[in-house]
């Protein structure tokens, strides 16, 4: 019987578990791939306090070390199942059944990705699914962004001071983003605009070097690009746990900042919750608060 578990070992997951252990609770944190999440794949992190440059490897390992230093285990299984036993809950992994009186959910989510062949291959390379994390390694070059939404037009906007050019790349002949975002693009002279359209081919030698866009009419242009920045939506890991804690239409965790889901001794922290930031700095956040309400939670039983 564990105090708490938590179902991630990402950024959050690694950061709930230090508050945790902090305060006298035994932790178990099981992760169905490894250590790090997302971020072990960037190559320079930037915006985080205190470490002007660190890479997202150097900064996943450091976190890992702290967690398990500070007494926390780590198993690499993946959770398939809640049970919700009252005072109890029962973690189901596919290989195990663990007990403890809460849990924190922390799975994160995962970048909708276009599905060309290299793709996974040329991410760090030339392909990014962040705008603010990787924008200033293309001050001065020409880059691209895929996608309609908010986000992709965010990109967009803040691309455009800092690259000498972007394209903007919609499958449709008119977004989903508010208007007003729209119209500040439609100001900034180095964002050329090209609709109902879509990335077909990526190439690259060490790195990307063009893509391939493939217009709905079928006629195809090649253009050449530093970087290409895929903002064509997200998609959170919470469906083993639908039936036990609520989720939003888009998949993700109904919880406020609290980080307190709608089953009592569940919480969730990081970005596969409802959040307008999702960044580095904001699911550590999460993974504090997470914890130290899931150890009133159990102070209270």
């Amino acid at each position: 019987m564990y105090d708490i578990i938590i179902v991630g070992a990402g950024p959050a997951g690694l950061t709930a578990a230090i508050y945790a252990r902090r305060a006298q609770k035994s932790v178990l944190v099981l992760e169905a791939k490894s250590y790090g999440g997302q971020i072990i794949n960037t190559l320079d992190i930037e915006n985080y306090p205190v470490e002007e440059h660190i890479s997202g490897f150097d900064f996943a390992t450091k976190l890992y070390k702290q967690t398990k230093a500070l007494g926390a285990e780590i198993v690499f299984e993946k959770v398939v199942d809640i049970n919700d036993l009252g005072n109890t809950k029962e973690v189901v992994t596919t290989k195990n059944k663990y007990s403890c009186k809460a849990v924190i959910i922390a799975t994160g989510s995962e970048d909708r990705k276009l599905g060309l062949s290299n793709e996974d291959e040329l991410v760090g390379k030339g392909i990014s699914y962040c705008a603010t994390c990787d924008g200033a390694f293309y001050k001065g070059k020409t880059v691209a962004v895929v996608g309609g939404g908010n986000t992709a037009l965010e990109d967009a906007l803040y691309l455009s001071d800092i690259a000498s050019k972007v394209y903007l790349i919609h499958r449709r002949d008119e977004f989903r983003a508010e208007e007003t975002t729209v119209e500040q693009l439609k100001k900034k002279e180095n964002v050329e605009f090209i609709y109902n359209s879509t990335v077909t081919k990526l190439n690259a030698s060490e790195r990307l070097e063009s893509i391939e866009v493939t217009n709905k009419d079928g006629s195809v242009r090649t253009i050449e690009v530093n970087g290409l920045f895929v903002a064509v939506g997200r998609i959170p890991e919470n469906q083993n746990f639908a039936k036990l804690i609520e989720l939003d239409n888009a998949g993700y965790v109904k919880a406020g900042e609290d980080c307190k889901t709608t089953c009592k001794g569940i919480f969730t922290a990081g970005d596969n919750r409802i959040k307008e930031v999702r960044q580095l700095v904001t699911a550590t956040g999460d993974g504090a608060v997470a914890a130290t309400n899931a150890v009133k939670y159990i102070n209270n039983l």
